[in-house]
């Protein structure tokens, strides 16, 4: 139940759970009208379970601050490498990780297993002395 402005303004109706929405004009709904809006240029959402195999046949995904450590730093996978780090994603995942932190020759990966995503990127240079935080395994590939 929606409560009007001039009761809330005399404090009318306050203890009551209404709510109050002060910008959005409620709007009659036709019957048959749909009420769900999609963006423009987007399909309709398709089921969950589709979504889901997607996702989990996607294989691996590098977010911004990884692609851009990548980048900075001259570090690019072949897919011989792409294939090494996924398996050590998945042995990570195996034992239950879900931050993991993957060595892989000269290179070190922090990998959010349970997102299937690449979370940074250090190089063997910036190796020395750094302190990888917040991951619960470490897989040598």
């Amino acid at each position: 139940m929606l409560c009007c402005s001039r009761h809330l303004k005399e404090g009318k109706h306050l203890n009551n759970h209404h709510i109050y929405f002060p910008q959005q004009p409620v709007q009659a709904i036709q019957p048959g009208q749909s009420t769900v809006k999609n963006s423009p240029g987007k399909t309709p959402a398709a089921s969950f379970d589709k979504i889901l195999q997607q996702e989990m046949n996607s294989g691996l995904k590098f977010s911004r601050h990884a692609r851009q450590r990548m980048q900075s730093r001259n570090i690019e996978l072949d897919s011989h490498e792409l294939e090494r780090l996924h398996s050590g994603v998945n042995k990570a995942r195996e034992k239950g990780s879900r931050d993991s932190l993957i060595l892989m020759d000269n290179l070190a990966l922090v990998v959010s297993v349970k997102n299937n995503t690449v979370i940074t990127a250090v190089d063997g240079e910036n190796l020395r002395e750094n302190v990888f935080t917040n991951i619960d395994s470490a897989v040598i590939v």
